[in-house]
């Protein structure tokens, strides 16, 4: 929480009612040239929460990118209440060369909370959440699908525990999925040392998707209202939608997957979400609803292979 005082992240200090943009220093490895990632850093007028928005720690991953930068320079901090934290780009390296990993195709989400004398992933990780994530009240990482999937504008959350129950409440409609987050995932460390977080995910990767953005936006602008950090007190959100179980739907047969269904969609036991078809006769094989679900992720149309994750499907829990 902000006390109405100077925000101190690293090095910096932020008085209130004012924004700084600064620079955090990757560690340095003999034979790598040195880099930097920005930091935007809003300190509101009135003391509040400080939330800290992530995106691209996967790199080619760009929908949040654009979500943060419309969120922080949206903000006007003469009349924010706490403060936000934005890092639009975590691995440089990987956005850099477009690619999904730090540097030695190591998964970075997967090094948190990192450790200083490890690999040059633990290293970055450790540096970042020693840095600046610890200073935060609470945390929304953004992701999109990985290579050739997208996933429907949703949050991945532990509803399990009261602060993320709540974090993911003030989004309102935008529709959560209880999940327990994995050993190495930035929410996963961040929740274990007492940090409210989870993860957003908006569309595909390799792109920015302008009305996937948006809704992420909106969904970030509820939430920044449902603390109190913006906007009128006593702000209510919407109610939210919540999936349990489920799980990927995977090809049966190797060939061509042509989708029928968008995400989003709603459907009954049976119902045909795409077809697997043989380039080289006329043997084509239908991919079918489990049980009733709603499509929350799919595969591109695409070649797949036995095996190949095609639809993330989920039962919405009933009140």
């Amino acid at each position: 929480m902000t006390d109405g005082r100077d925000l101190k992240i690293l090095d910096y200090c932020v008085p209130p009612g004012t924004r700084q943009n600064i620079e955090w220093l990757y560690p340095h490895v003999e034979g790598k040239a040195p880099a930097s990632m920005v930091v935007h850093l809003v300190n509101g007028i009135q003391p509040g929460p400080v939330l800290c928005l992530t995106a691209a720690i996967h790199g080619d991953e760009l929908n949040g990118i654009a979500i943060i930068r419309k969120i922080v320079d949206g903000l006007d901090p003469a009349k924010l209440a706490g403060a936000v934290v934005g890092i639009p780009v975590v691995n440089l390296d990987g956005f850099i060369l477009h690619n999904r990993y730090i540097s030695g195709h190591i998964d970075l989400n997967r090094c948190f909370p990192g450790d200083s004398l490890e690999s040059y992933a633990h290293r970055v990780a450790h540096g970042i959440f020693k840095g600046i994530i610890v200073h935060c009240d609470g945390l929304v990482d953004i992701h999109t699908g990985s290579s050739l999937r997208e996933n429907m504008v949703q949050l991945r959350a532990d509803l399990s525990c009261k602060d993320v129950a709540q974090l993911s409440a003030g989004f309102g409609n935008l529709g959560v999925m209880q999940s327990c987050a994995a050993p190495g995932t930035l929410r996963r460390a961040a929740t274990d040392a007492g940090i409210a977080a989870l993860t957003m995910e908006v569309g595909g990767s390799h792109g920015i998707e302008y009305d996937k953005v948006c809704t992420g936006v909106e969904g970030l602008l509820s939430l920044l209202k449902s603390y109190g950090m913006i906007g009128e007190k006593g702000f209510t959100p919407d109610s939210q939608h919540v999936y349990l179980g489920g799980g990927w739907i995977r090809a049966e047969f190797t060939g061509i997957l042509a989708n029928r269904v968008e995400l989003g969609t709603v459907v009954v036991e049976g119902t045909v979400l795409a077809e697997i078809f043989d380039p080289f006769s006329s043997e084509i094989h239908l991919v079918r609803a489990p049980f009733d679900c709603t499509v929350l992720g799919r595969a591109h149309s695409q070649q797949v292979e036995v095996g190949f994750a095609l639809f993330r499907v989920a039962m919405e829990q009933r009140s």
